[in-house]
């Protein structure tokens, strides 16, 4: 019998809960979630010793794993086989102006279900929110993470300043620049990997802020349509169509 081969009792996983873990996954090795995971295996979930569970942690891959003893504050998994390989990630990020809450929220979450590898918050001279709160952020690219199958979820940093962002830009990775002023079609556009996608503001970019894009010698400036798009809309149409572009 090949040692690896999944379990012959192993159901179907299609329908079983998703958790994204910090701990290494390895075959055979135990994992206890504690707090919040606990409680929805345990008590939303009601997941019982002998139930399956697919684990992530941005690493390994996904993993099945057997629910082995369920306590009051905790419970015990035992990793089986691996359930799907570790994705590899387009070397995409999204640059954007932080949102009002609910916006930016929404606009991490499809960031995440489409495939960026980075979420980088720029602060811009019409950004409408100093602090955006980052640990709230990332919870969401965890929970869209969990539901839609991905094996990873994407980096976030503290905000910076367009002006700094623009000086520190690597030599090797387009800025694709939303511009509602104008541009070439971003279907035209061709910005392989590496790349990064910048949207700005509710407000918009203000005329200095777009020159000193456009000088920017990785910038390239891009049309989005006739129509002027809510931000958080540009960030997921432009995502969108760069990845029809490179055939993801």
């Amino acid at each position: 019998m090949n040692e690896h081969a999944p379990a012959l009792s192993t159901p179907s996983l299609s329908s079983t809960p998703r958790l994204h873990v910090a701990q290494p996954l390895a075959a055979g090795a135990a994992v206890t979630l504690e707090g919040g995971q606990a409680h929805y295996l345990g008590s939303v979930m009601r997941r019982q010793p002998g139930d399956w569970v697919r684990l992530f942690n941005g690493h390994d891959g996904e993993w099945a794993a057997q629910v082995t003893n369920v306590a009051k504050r905790s419970i015990t998994l035992n990793l089986g086989h691996q359930s799907g390989r570790q994705e590899i990630v387009p070397d995409l990020w999204l640059c954007a102006a932080p949102l009002k809450k609910g916006r930016i929220d929404w606009l991490a979450e499809k960031a995440c279900e489409l495939g960026v590898a980075r979420l980088l918050l720029v602060t811009t001279q019409r950004t409408v929110v100093d602090k955006p709160n980052l640990d709230r952020l990332a919870a969401h690219m965890v929970e869209a993470a969990e539901q839609c199958g991905r094996t990873s979820v994407p980096d976030i940093a503290a905000p910076v300043s367009l002006e700094r962002l623009l000086r520190d830009w690597p030599s090797d990775r387009a800025l694709i620049f939303a511009d509602e002023t104008g541009g070439a079609p971003l279907a035209e556009t061709k910005a392989p990997a590496p790349a990064a996608i910048l949207i700005g503001p509710e407000g918009g970019f203000t005329p200095a802020e777009r020159a000193g894009i456009r000088a920017c010698p990785q910038g390239v400036a891009v049309s989005l349509g006739p129509r002027i798009l809510r931000a958080d809309t540009a960030a997921v149409a432009a995502i969108a169509v760069w990845q029809a572009i490179q055939g993801i």
